[in-house]
């Protein structure tokens, strides 16, 4: 984890069967991210028609997933090929929101 306590958020880039749980997902980020899995990022994870998102993380003691599935619509494609996101990325991301842009008006 960074020191100022933000968690890094990483997108696998593939579509993924949702039916993969602990060891699947853990085998998938140990592959696309190596070395990150238990460092206590979150890994993001969309299947083919992206309705569903898992998130996984590792808590210090143990993995968690967290799961959504979308009633209508679908994700927003526009973060395809970012493999990092914010965190502002990561709240579009699930709210449904498609920016115009993805730049900041001004750097921090």
């Amino acid at each position: 984890m960074r020191p100022d306590g933000c968690r890094p958020i990483l997108l696998y880039d593939q579509s993924v069967d949702m039916r993969k749980s602990f060891a699947g997902l853990s085998a998938l980020v140990e592959a696309a991210f190596p070395g990150e899995l238990l460092t206590g990022s979150l890994f993001l994870f969309l299947n083919r028609r992206r309705n569903l998102i898992k998130v996984l993380s590792w808590e210090g003691d143990g993995f968690v997933i967290w799961y959504k599935r979308l009633e209508q619509g679908t994700f927003a494609d526009c973060f395809s090929g970012c493999r990092r996101l914010t965190r502002q990325q990561f709240v579009m991301l699930l709210e449904g929101i498609v920016p115009k842009r993805l730049s900041r008006r001004f750097s921090l």
